[in-house]
Parts: structure tokens; C-alpha cells; sequence
């Protein structure tokens, strides 16, 4: 007798799910990160290679390595050590005007009165004008001594016209990179000051505090975040002002309005010399850097001893 054999039924395992590829938040940046790196630092990178070099466009094929000859030129002349003074100068006084006038224009503004929306559009206009504008506009309409505003103003009180941009170049164009740079920094304390708490102000009100111990222990250390951004953006620009210049005085009178970026543009297209213009490249991004440090530790000292008094 023959017993019949049952099939054994086996059951299937469920397919391994198949691991897919994920995408980190690192393999997100990296596209965005090797854009950069190609973009700034590899001609960074370029430019502190030419800057090693005696390299002229006229004579493209001869390029010896000269080392650090290009700095040395650039640092024992005393008309390019005019230079690197004339653009501090320019720097550090625009960026105090601006956090001046800004910081009151902004105090100004914080309050209720009408019109407020309307004048704070107006005032951030000239922000949004490009420099080589900016340049014609106060060099022919302002500036000018035959028809200019200030020079009518001048004669209008009884006294002599005066060239600006030529007996006062330096400060001619501090006060045009001054009106041009001032609604940033207006806009940036604006917005520090109006989220400080109104308790605050009204607990030291109420403790017979003046508005100067209002504004030295209550107002200024909140304004140190907001201050601390105003300075590190504007440094970096200001270090980098080009299109005023040249649409106002074109460096002159002689270097008196020569900064270290229109310096670079006479020294690479004016000359064609790529290696010196590459090595005071290079030396504008070292003094930008100390620059900002410097002020920023300064800012954080002066909160510190604020808080401290």
C-alpha cells in the first residue's frame, strides 16, 4: 500500500527591502560648497600664486618667481604706504559716521509719530542707489564749484565757492560714502532696538534712571549684536570701495583719494602688472580681516564693561 507523499509547501520569505539611497544634509551642502570653493577660493588661491611672480601682460612669456618681492616693493614704498592709509581712513571714517548717524536715525525712527513709514522708505533710497550713480550725482550736482548745491549754498552766505573734490577730496568722499552707507546701518540697529523689550525700559524709568543710563546700561548692550553685524558687514565693503572713487576723483588729487582696490585696478589694468596687483590683493584681504577682529573685540570689551559698571 502506497501512501501518497504531500508536497511540502514552503513559504516564500518576503523580499529584503532594498536600501535606497539617502541624501544627507552634508551631500546637500556639498554642491553648494564646491560652488563656492570654485568660485572664491581658488582664485583666491590663484591670485596669492601671482602674487609670488614679476608678472606683466606685456611681456606674458617672461614671468620669473620673485617670492615675496612684490609685498616688499609694496610695503617700503612710501606712496603706496599712502595707500593702505587712505583706505583705513576712508574705512574707519565712514563706518564711525555711519554708526553715528544710523544709531540716531534709528532712535529716531523707533518712535510713534506719523508719516514714520513713509520717512523710513525715504531714508533707505539712497542705499539702494549703485555707487558709480552715487559718484556723478554728488561730484555734479552737489559737489560742483561753478553749479553745485553746496557751492550755492556757500555763496549764498557771502563767502567764495569752494572746489570740494579738490581742497577736500578725502572728506568729500567720506561724506558721499557716508550718505550712501548710513540706511544700513539705520536699518540694522532699527531692527535691534525695536525688539528690546519695553519693561525693561520702563523698569529703569521707574528706578529714576536718566535716558544717558538708559542708553549706556540698557539700550547699548542690547545694540552690541546688531552693532557687531553693522561693523563686520560695512568693513568689508567699505575695504572694498572702487566705483565712488573712480566716478568722483579717479584717486586724485594725485594719491589723495587713492584706496587700496582702485590701486589694484591702476596696477592690473592701467600697467598690466598682475603680480603686484595680486599681492595688494592679497594685502587687502589680510587688513580686512585684522580690521574686523579688532573692532569686533573692541565692541565686546565696551559691552563688557558696560555691563560690569
Amino acid at each position: 500500500m502506497t501512501t501518497a507523499v504531500r508536497p511540502t509547501t514552503t513559504t516564500a520569505s518576503p523580499p529584503a527591502p532594498k536600501r535606497g539611497f539617502k541624501l544627507t544634509p552634508a551631500a546637500l551642502i556639498w554642491p553648494a560648497m564646491l560652488y563656492l570653493i570654485l568660485t572664491t577660493q581658488v582664485p583666491f588661491f590663484m591670485t596669492i600664486y601671482y602674487s609670488f611672480f614679476n608678472y606683466n601682460l606685456v611681456i606674458p612669456d617672461n614671468r620669473p618667481f620673485i617670492g615675496f618681492g612684490n609685498y616688499a616693493t609694496l610695503l617700503t614704498n612710501p606712496q603706496n604706504l599712502q595707500v593702505v592709509l587712505n583706505t583705513v581712513i576712508l574705512a574707519g571714517g565712514t563706518l564711525i559716521l555711519t554708526l553715528f548717524i544710523g544709531g540716531a536715525m534709528a532712535m529716531l525712527l523707533n518712535r510713534n509719530f506719523p508719516g514714520r513709514g513713509l520717512l523710513r522708505t525715504l531714508m533707505i533710497s539712497s542705499f539702494l542707489v549703485m555707487p558709480i550713480v552715487t559718484a556723478v550725482v554728488w561730484k555734479n550736482m552737489l559737489l560742483n564749484p561753478v553749479f553745485g548745491f553746496f557751492s550755492w549754498v556757500v555763496a549764498s552766505l557771502g563767502g567764495q565757492p569752494v572746489d570740494w573734490l579738490a581742497q577736500f577730496p578725502m572728506a568729500s568722499v567720506i561724506a558721499m560714502i557716508t550718505w550712501e552707507w548710513t540706511p544700513f546701518a539705520m536699518l540694522i540697529l532699527l531692527t535691534g532696538l525695536q525688539s528690546l523689550p519695553d519693561d525693561q525700559l520702563e523698569a529703569a524709568r521707574l528706578d529714576g534712571a536718566s535716558p544717558l543710563q538708559e542708553f549706556q546700561h540698557i539700550v547699548m548692550p542690547h545694540w552690541t549684536q546688531a552693532i557687531q553685524v553693522v561693523v563686520l558687514m560695512e568693513t568689508i565693503a567699505l575695504l572694498q570701495v572702487y566705483g565712488e572713487i573712480y566716478g568722483s576723483t579717479s584717486g586724485g588729487p594725485g594719491l589723495a583719494t587713492t584706496n587700496l582696490p582702485y590701486f589694484i585696478y591702476q596696477k592690473a589694468f592701467a600697467e598690466y602688472n598682475i603680480g603686484l596687483a595680486s599681492a595688494a590683493g592679497v594685502i587687502t584681504v589680510i587688513l580686512t580681516n585684522i580690521l574686523a577682529v579688532y573692532l569686533l573685540r573692541m565692541i565686546n570689551r565696551t559691552n563688557q564693561s558696560n555691563k560690569g559698571g
